[in-house]
C-alpha cells in the first residue's frame, strides 16, 4: 500500500530546478503525475496504464514483446533517476513500475476487457502481496529493483489470469 508522500519532496521545485533529462525522468516515473496522488499512487499509476494496455493488446505478439521490453528499460532509467532526485530508495511517487508491470501482464493476456479487468485486480494483489520472488526483486539495486518486482508481479498476474479465464471460459 502507498504511504502519504513526504513533505521533503516538492515535485514543482524539483522539476523547475532540473535539466531536460531529469524532467523527462520525473514525468515518466510519476506517469504524467498519477504518482503524485497522495494515496494509493500505485493503483492510480496502474489505472493510468489501462489506455496503453488497451492499445498494446491490439498489436501483434512481436510488437507487444518489443514494447514491453523497451518499456522496462525506459522505466528502469526513469525510476532510477527519479529516486535520486526525490532522495528515497523506492519513492511512492514513482509509479512507472506499476505501468510496466501491468503492461507485462496485458501483453500476455487475451485481448478482452474481461482479461484486462481481471489482470488489473490480480496485478494490484500481487504487487501488494509480493509473493516469492516478487519481494526479492526489490533488493536489486536502484531502478532495476524498483521495476523488476512489478514485472514479476505482472508475470504472476498473466499466469493466474490465464488459468482463471481457462477455468471459466464458458462464462466469459
Amino acid at each position: 500500500m502507498s504511504k502519504p508522500h513526504s513533505d521533503n519532496f516538492s515535485f514543482r521545485t524539483t522539476i523547475n530546478h532540473s535539466g531536460i533529462p531529469d524532467k523527462a525522468a520525473l514525468i515518466l516515473a510519476t506517469w504524467l503525475g498519477t504518482g503524485l496522488i497522495p494515496v494509493a499512487s500505485g493503483t492510480f499509476g496502474t489505472v493510468g496504464a489501462v489506455p496503453l494496455a488497451v492499445w498494446l493488446q491490439q498489436a501483434g505478439p512481436l510488437f507487444r514483446c518489443a514494447m514491453v521490453v523497451s518499456s522496462i528499460g525506459v522505466a528502469m532509467w526513469a525510476a532510477d533517476r527519479a529516486r535520486r532526485l526525490i532522495g528515497r530508495e523506492d519513492p511512492s511517487q514513482v509509479v512507472v513500475d506499476e505501468v510496466v508491470g501491468y503492461l507485462t501482464a496485458a501483453a500476455l493476456l487475451p485481448s478482452s476487457w474481461t482479461a484486462l479487468v481481471l489482470g488489473f485486480f490480480l496485478f494490484r494483489l500481487f504487487d501488494i502481496w509480493k509473493p516469492f520472488p516478487v519481494r526479492q526483486m526489490e533488493r536489486l539495486p536502484g531502478g532495476v529493483g524498483i521495476v523488476m518486482d512489478d514485472v514479476v508481479a505482472g508475470l504472476y498476474t498473466a499466469l493466474v489470469a490465464k488459468a482463471i479465464l481457462m477455468l471459466f471460459s464458458g462464462i466469459f
